[in-house]
């Protein structure tokens, strides 16, 4: 006889066991946990994905296709305080404005306001959390998280990774 307490660890390793049979497969091809809920949506700018390695580096591609993070403190774009605009990498929208750019202490360039059109909201639930994922409405391309804990005038902090963005910066 097996007690109460055997079953219900043999039944919780089952439920682990089925659980990691479907997430694997999905990690090691390197495909996003996310995005295959949102892949109905469309969009302006579309690309097949040898089209997009051809636009991308390896590391853009990996972040905005597969809806990766760079590391902290890694961007060149953290550092960035000239007037200018911010556009994604993948498809050249404007969308944020450096006027509303401020230095979150997070490592990864932050904003209080995206452009007006310039991003969407999906919820993210990877990693057993929810969080807000912002990407861009044009080609869909994953740009970072969106929380509430920005200055004002929003309280919004537009956590965005800078390999998916590029700056340009307004001639003085």
């Amino acid at each position: 006889m097996f007690s109460r307490r055997q079953i219900l660890v043999a039944s919780s390793g089952l439920g682990v066991a089925a659980l990691l049979a479907g997430v694997l497969p999905k990690l090691s091809t390197g495909t996003a946990l996310v995005s295959e809920a949102h892949a109905d949506e469309a969009f302006e700018v579309t690309h097949s994905d040898s089209e997009w390695h051809s636009i991308l580096t390896d590391e853009q591609f990996e972040i905005l296709r597969e809806e990766g993070t760079e590391r902290a403190y890694t961007s060149p774009l953290n550092d960035e305080h000239r007037a200018g605009t911010f556009a994604c990498a993948g498809c050249e929208l404007a969308l944020f404005s450096s006027a509303t750019k401020f230095d979150s202490r997070t490592g990864w360039p932050s904003f209080w306001a995206p452009l007006e059109h310039a991003v969407a909201t999906r919820q993210d639930r990877s990693f057993g959390m929810t969080r807000d994922e912002v990407h861009c409405r044009r080609c869909g391309g994953h740009l970072g998280h969106v929380f509430d804990d920005g200055p004002k005038p929003t309280g919004l902090r537009y956590c965005m990774n800078g390999l998916a963005m590029t700056f340009k910066a307004v001639a003085a």
